[in-house]
């Protein structure tokens, strides 16, 4: 799961890349791994700052000041499914055809298939391991079929009809043609989020803007914005001043199938995804948690209901209301560290999860205490959890999780873990509750979380991750790949540089 951003500007004469750098402080939830901005000068020329770390490291004053043009796109990056320990910052470049940049939010899952056409039947050179890239140079290997000096708005669409047939997978991308256009599309069954907003001037022009999510546009005052079909693309002309941004529907929509798990956890609560609202969609799960609860235990028998922050406490303080409990904040939060289960060992997370929270004694002591979280990964977190409230006096801890039983991997962007270290995996949830060790465990039925999320237009998600039933079929061949790929990644270490300073930059650095 990852970031993306992208913004074309009517004055061309303004510099796009403090606003870029802005967005991506608003899109850092989304990604901790690496961050990258591209930048388009207003002689086509590229101009790149991308790195390991935050985008707060990454994207130094010295940096920023070489990133010129009124045209960027810029890119957080999360691991990825199989992904190597060391980053491969985004965005891509191929020089040919045209100069293209590219940021990808997603995973795609017939990578053997692609890597084998690239190297046998248009002989690319993919230089890393990234999905990412080779959905670039698909891209741009289509585009390059029309052999024409200047490209225009059709080839580029009909290039995307290429990456569609391909490509299978969960996707997002934003682009860049050097000196043409600022390009967005979503894949055919809109797993991964895109949108597309509008910003009017003072002298009447447009800017235009496409996030991952609608916070990032809200906040830049893009007020006029809509999130963009699956298999639907969109062209911002370089020059938008003079020319209208054009939107055309590639391919037809496979599916309406957004990623369950982005309303569980990984979206910001004040974001709207596809017309649905992260936070409505929280305060709902935590009604009909309730409900569960109150199927496995007496009321009496629950003192207090404490949230394990950040992202489950909108859930846990509906829960305790519909309860009729009182909500506690039962631990204390260190922001300065990173999300735990993509620690890169076992070792690391535990000792991860300790330096994140740190419990309040008071809110324990001689309790029975009800634990609410977004959901259960590989148990790390929630077994250091339950220890530390142990630890502090409660007399019994129940644990709640918001989403279903996580049994089976993400395969569209989101590195939760091979299946067999899911702790849910082919357990019993009484079998779940021993490894644990708490006194209950209960979980969100799959129906309830899809009330909580579905509306008029979308009645259905991909929750692969708690069935094992992924929208684009059985992926048996790529789960095994992954398998090997993950092996792969513990036994090696490879070299990579910790920051990449521009294709062009001016100055010295």
């Amino acid at each position: 799961m990852c970031g993306v951003l992208g913004i074309c500007l009517a004055d061309q004469t303004a510099a796009v890349a403090p606003e870029l750098f802005d967005g991506c402080l608003f899109l850092q939830h989304r990604g901790q791994d690496a961050a990258g901005i591209s930048t388009c000068g207003q002689r086509g020329r590229l101009y790149q700052c991308k790195g390991n770390g935050m985008a707060r490291d990454v994207f130094t004053q010295q940096r920023m000041a070489g990133l010129v043009g009124s045209m960027g796109i810029a890119h957080l990056r999360y691991p990825t499914a199989g992904s190597s320990a060391n980053s491969e910052a985004q965005p891509f470049y191929v020089n040919s055809p045209y100069g293209i940049c590219m940021g990808h939010n997603g995973n795609l899952v017939n990578t053997q298939a692609i890597q084998r056409y690239m190297d046998e039947d248009v002989h690319r050179h993919i230089n890393t391991d990234s999905d990412s890239e080779l959905l670039l140079n698909i891209f741009a290997a289509e585009l390059e079929k029309y052999n024409k000096y200047r490209v225009n708005n059709d080839d580029i669409f009909h290039a995307l009809e290429g990456v569609y047939r391909l490509c299978r997978g969960g996707y997002a991308c934003v682009g860049m043609v050097a000196g043409f256009a600022m390009i967005g599309f979503r894949d055919p069954n809109g797993i991964r989020p895109l949108l597309f907003g509008t910003r009017t001037n003072a002298d009447g022009t447009k800017d235009y803007m496409l996030a991952s999510e609608s916070v990032v546009l809200k906040a830049h005052n893009f007020n006029d914005f809509r999130d963009l079909k699956p298999g639907e693309a969109v062209i911002v002309p370089k020059d938008c001043s003079k020319s209208e941004p054009e939107f055309r529907q590639v391919v037809p929509v496979n599916s309406y199938r957004p990623d369950l798990f982005e309303y569980v956890y990984f979206a910001r609560p004040d974001s709207v995804l596809d017309g649905i609202s992260v936070y409505h969609t929280r305060l709902a799960m935590g009604v009909k948690l309730a409900e569960s609860v109150l199927k496995s235990i007496k009321p009496e028998d629950v003192d207090v209901v404490v949230s394990v922050p950040d992202t489950a406490r909108t859930c846990a303080l509906e829960c305790a209301n519909t309860l009729n409990k009182p909500y506690r904040e039962g631990f204390v939060k260190n922001r300065y560290v990173g999300r735990t289960f993509i620690m890169p060992n076992q070792k690391e997370r535990v000792s991860s999860v300790r330096r994140k929270l740190n419990p309040m004694e008071s809110e324990f002591k001689g309790k029975r205490v009800l634990i609410v979280d977004d959901s259960i990964v590989r148990g790390t977190t929630s077994k250091e959890i339950i220890n530390m409230a142990r630890e502090s006096g409660a007399l019994k801890v129940y644990f709640a999780s918001a989403a279903p039983a996580i049994r089976f991997n993400h395969i569209y962007g989101i590195d939760l873990a091979d299946t067999k270290q899911l702790v849910a995996y082919d357990k019993t949830e009484e079998e779940i509750q021993h490894e644990l060790g708490c006194d209950e465990v209960i979980y969100q039925s799959l129906d309830d979380l899809i009330d909580c999320c579905k509306t008029p237009q979308i009645q259905k998600f991909e929750v692969g991750v708690f069935t094992g039933q992924y929208v684009t079929g059985v992926e048996d061949g790529y789960l095994l790949e992954l398998e090997k790929a993950r092996a792969m990644n513990v036994l090696k270490a490879s070299a990579k540089a910790e920051s990449d300073i521009g294709i062009y930059n001016s100055g010295d650095y």
